[in-house]
């Protein structure tokens, strides 16, 4: 009883199984084909196509039939846009002109405004506050608590030595 009971679902299982992939199978299959068909029927035009292989004077006409059309096709175009390179050449120079007439001006304000408006920060005169004059280590010159640029620093220590050796 029970023993052919499993036995007869392991069958089914099987066949179930076998079903199964017969469909995957079939599946891909059409899938496959739909894309070679579709693969078939559109061609992927690109600017660059090469001949295809015959003997030399074959691919010889075939490429220059193609350059060609590619001519022909240029010049379908140049003839709908409907002006000439001295038109083309006018309406360059005059947008060259109005983007100086903007940029100009323009460039010119942002000088002006930050010479005049914005105030430019400077390092304060006199001693710096303690947290703005931490030295983990002394410098290596002759005053060692100056930095290299400080000039009034340096002319105090300079003065300092000169007393001290005095």
């Amino acid at each position: 009883g029970k023993y052919k009971q499993q036995k007869r679902h392991s069958r089914l299982e099987a066949i179930n199984e076998t079903n199964m992939f017969a469909a995957r199978a079939a599946s891909r299959t059409t899938a496959m084909a739909t894309r070679r068909t579709a693969a078939a029927t559109t061609t992927k035009r690109s600017n660059q196509t090469v001949p295809r292989l015959a003997n030399l004077e074959e691919m010889k006409a075939e490429a220059v039939a193609q350059l060609r059309a590619r001519v022909r096709r240029q010049k379908e175009i140049m003839d709908a846009t409907g002006h000439s390179e001295a038109e083309e050449l006018a309406e360059m120079w005059k947008w060259i002109k109005i983007s100086f007439a903007v940029a100009t001006p323009v460039c010119v304000a942002s000088v002006i405004k930050d010479l005049t408006l914005i105030d430019h920060a400077h390092r304060p005169h006199g001693p710096l506050p303690d947290y703005m004059a931490i030295q983990t280590k002394e410098f290596p010159w002759e005053c060692e608590t100056c930095a290299l640029f400080d000039l009034e620093c340096w002319k105090k220590c300079r003065e300092e030595q000169a007393a001290e050796n005095a």
